[in-house]
């Protein structure tokens, strides 16, 4: 008895045992099913113990982009939203995740208030605009926005474009659409503007994009698709009479139109400045900076009366803004009537005009005349007008082109301290060839290896020989730039020769103790952007030794080679 109830105890085990794996595996199998259907475009699925989630990128225009590295432990989704696969520039997602939302938006505040050079500019974008989760204490959305207001708070057009294609679905993409048509609205393009509508897809419910959509097709001759789409906005409730009028008109549907010009939108403003027979607009001192452009590309702004004062203030005020076309405040002066007697005299009289014809009567004058030292003298005067009424903005630049167009030659020296002293040096990246230079190390053939023309045994190989010459030299300086050099090939591996010790010379050279920090703490992303503040305006080749060493020491030592590589073959080189 006990025999055969030991031997059904045994079978009943021994069919259990044979069951469970297959049941795991069916298990299994839904649950990694389930994660295909939830998974969404623009998000990563995180749970607890999963340390490597796939990821998905929709509509992405780069099919090799790969990215891998460790991430956070979290049971959430997180969207991210980007341009640029981290692993390009050596990040990876996780590069924010160890820095602080605050310290981030500091840098970037202060970042916003420099004009930045080339390249500051690119490093700052390669940064903000890769694929990775946000800072500590930063949402998805707040760090959405700092890419996208970035974007357009600098007219990187075509980083938009490249962002839309690149994410199909986000926040406020709508945002991005919208400034994309109103950009070239402005500047009276409407048949490039037609073409960034197509952007909108059918998940974005935004009645200022439909709207424009409508008009697009009215204007490629599209008419009965234009009815039938106005027909369904009315539905919606999405339309408007003013919109409804102004199409109507448009489709010859009535033969009357509003004459009401408004101006709360640019696509309003627009369909009035189309629609309304001999147009004619003044600005005033709140018209938006957008409908400005519009006015001065669609050429809308007319002064016929030259001697109409108060429009031309208000022109000058509106150009200082950079609203107007400075130039053609310019052209205006040209235009406003003087005797001859006040031409020859102008010198002594022009504190009898007012200030506006003050302004043009010296301008003509400096028009007038044919003698250098003169002309220089009319230019400070023009300047100290315009000064007079807060008006420099208009007169800087072309201050600066003109004085470049004289012939210092003819000038005595004491006009050109403060000719140099006024003339705006436009930063220009150097062109030409590399010129390498195998007496000096920073200089020499070895910049191929930085520039990925070197594979690293001959980086090797050269490196020893140049090192043989140098050495012969007993003059020779290993300057900052030589050892930026150097500890950038220690740092890839290569030899460095015994009796020259490198490391000990690195110590006469200070690197801030905040900025090494960022390396104990993981901040890669962080320290970029402490690097673009301290580059700031100037470009790689303009900073000074210990500057490049010091960047090229802090991107070492946070593996950033890449990066590295394009400061020192932007600033160690001599070019021809």
């Amino acid at each position: 008895m006990k025999s055969k109830s030991l031997n059904k105890y045994i079978s009943l085990f021994i069919l259990v045992f044979m069951l469970l794996p297959l049941n795991a595996e069916e298990e299994i199998n839904i649950w990694s099913k389930e994660k295909k259907q939830d998974s969404k475009p623009g998000e990563i699925d995180r749970p607890e113990k999963q340390n490597k989630p796939e990821i998905i990128f929709s509509n992405q225009t780069n099919d090799n982009i790969e990215i891998q590295n460790e991430i956070l432990n979290a049971s959430e989704k997180i969207k991210i939203f980007g341009i640029y696969d981290p692993a390009e520039n050596d990040f990876d997602l996780n590069m924010w995740s160890a820095t602080n939302a605050e310290d981030v938006r500091s840098s970037i505040k202060r970042i916003n208030k420099i004009k930045l050079s080339n390249t500051a500019a690119k490093l700052f974008e390669n940064t903000i605009l890769s694929f990775a989760y946000p800072p500590q204490g930063m949402d998805e959305e707040e760090f959405l926005n700092l890419k996208i207001n970035w974007m357009m708070d600098n007219g990187k057009i075509n980083l938009i474009e490249k962002f839309l294609k690149q994410n199909s679905t986000f926040p406020n993409k709508k945002k991005l659409i919208q400034y994309l048509v109103d950009i070239n609205i402005a500047k009276a393009d409407i048949k490039e503007s037609c073409k960034k509508i197509n952007f909108l897809d059918k998940e974005i419910k935004d009645s200022y994009l439909e709207k424009f959509k409508i008009y697009c097709l009215v204007f490629n001759k599209k008419k009965n698709e234009a009815q039938l789409q106005l027909d369904i906005l009315r539905e919606q409730n999405q339309s408007d009479k003013y919109f409804d009028d102004k199409i109507n008109f448009l489709l010859g549907l009535t033969n009357k139109t509003t004459m009401k010009i408004k101006e709360d939108n640019l696509l309003n403003f627009y369909l009035s400045s189309v629609t309304i027979s001999n147009f004619q607009y003044e600005p005033k001192k709140n018209t938006s900076k957008i409908i400005w452009e519009y006015l001065n590309a669609a050429n809308l702004i007319k002064l016929d009366d030259a001697q109409d004062k108060e429009k031309l203030k208000s022109l000058e005020i509106a150009a200082n803004n950079d609203q107007f076309n400075k130039q053609k405040i310019f052209d205006i002066y040209s235009n406003i009537t003087f005797d001859l007697n006040s031409l020859i005299k102008a010198q002594d009289i022009y504190q009898t005009f007012d200030n506006i014809d003050a302004r043009a009567l010296i301008y003509q004058k400096f028009l007038l005349s044919d003698n250098e030292e003169n002309k220089i003298q009319l230019l400070f005067l023009l300047k100290d007008l315009f000064q007079k009424d807060n008006l420099s903005n208009i007169y800087l630049k072309f201050l600066s082109d003109r004085l470049k167009e004289i012939n210092l030659d003819d000038v005595s020296k004491s006009y050109m301290e403060v000719v140099e002293k006024n003339i705006i040096n436009e930063k220009e990246l150097r062109i030409g060839k590399i010129k390498f230079d195998d007496k000096i190390l920073h200089r020499s053939r070895l910049l191929k290896y930085f520039n990925n023309e070197m594979n690293q045994k001959k980086a090797q190989k050269d490196f020893i020989k140049i090192y043989k010459k140098i050495k012969k030299n007993r003059k020779y300086f290993f300057s900052a730039k030589d050892l930026a050099m150097i500890e950038s090939l220690a740092q890839d591996g290569l030899e460095i020769p015994k009796d020259f010790n490198y490391q000990e010379i690195s110590k006469q050279y200070s690197i801030p103790a905040n900025l090494l920090k960022l390396r104990e703490n993981n901040e890669s992303a962080f320290l970029t952007l402490k690097l673009v503040e301290i580059i700031g305006e100037d470009e790689a080749y303009n900073l000074d030794p210990e500057t490049i060493y010091f960047i090229t020491h802090l991107l070492n030592q946070n593996d950033l080679k890449k990066i590295r590589n394009e400061i020192l073959i932007s600033a160690l080189p001599q070019r021809s």
